[in-house]
């Protein structure tokens, strides 16, 4: 299913978090959500990561925020007093990536917060999967919202989309930034983890999550390939979650 769409009516306030320059907006549904912009300098290239990582992680039982894509048209600029920000209204006029913003969520802790061992580890593995570089206890992007666990922010995610136009070769790769998750210590089920994730990720799933990002931001050809990186990256054994026990048996 394609994204649902929305239009964004009123900037409400910046995000100064990341290099993104996120904000939270209000859209013509009158909800708020999180806007990335496709005006800023990491490009794209984002917001497809923040799509396909999200919309993976929902397929696969994990508590993401609704997303969705949200056109911005210039003249929204003109009510902001920063330079700074009307600059990037402009940059990003059309269909941008929105998600659900959560009221009254705070920042995981993990000094207060224990999930238990088979969330933990799900997400762990997920993380190594989709190769996100961006879960460490520095910089969480985990909230806690109704006593539950959320996963925010995927754009760090299919960091090697950032190298070379095909990207496939790399989808073998065992990801040792694993080592640096903030929920590693509790992720004490991986071999769990890696069977039942790996069994709800079909490839009809990941066909499906990609046909949900837009065109505008991934043509077809591009899509391809990602799904295809995808794909295989699946196949037995995994060597991202075989990384991920290691690191996890080396870390305690």
């Amino acid at each position: 299913m394609p994204l649902r769409t929305v239009s964004a009516r009123r900037y409400v306030t910046p995000l100064r978090e990341g290099g993104s320059l996120p904000a939270i907006v209000e859209a013509d549904d009158d909800g708020l959500y999180v806007i990335k912009f496709r005006g800023a300098g990491q490009g794209l290239k984002v917001l497809v990561a923040e799509t396909v990582a999200g919309e993976l992680a929902r397929a696969a039982g994990l508590a993401v925020p609704p997303i969705v894509a949200m056109t911005l048209e210039a003249e929204l600029a003109r009510s902001e007093p920063d330079p700074e920000i009307q600059d990037l209204i402009r940059a990003s006029e059309g269909l941008n990536f929105g998600i659900d913003y959560l009221p009254g969520s705070v920042t995981f802790d993990p000094l207060a917060e224990k999930p238990d061992a088979m969330l933990a580890s799900q997400i762990v593995w997920f993380d190594a999967f989709t190769a996100n570089v961006d879960r460490t206890p520095r910089n969480t992007n985990l909230l806690m919202w109704h006593r539950k666990l959320w996963l925010i922010d995927h754009g760090a995610a299919l960091y090697y989309h950032h190298g070379a136009d095909d990207f496939t070769a790399r989808a073998e790769d065992p990801f040792p930034a694993i080592k640096d998750h903030v929920l590693l210590p509790l992720a004490t089920r991986l071999a769990e983890a890696d069977e039942k994730m790996a069994a709800l990720l079909t490839p009809a799933v990941i066909h499906d999550v990609m046909e949900a990002v837009p065109a505008d931001w991934l043509p077809a050809d591009r899509r391809a390939i990602y799904e295809a990186f995808l794909v295989r990256r699946l196949k037995a054994p995994r060597a991202f979650a075989q990384e991920a026990e290691r690191a996890r048996t080396l870390h305690v």
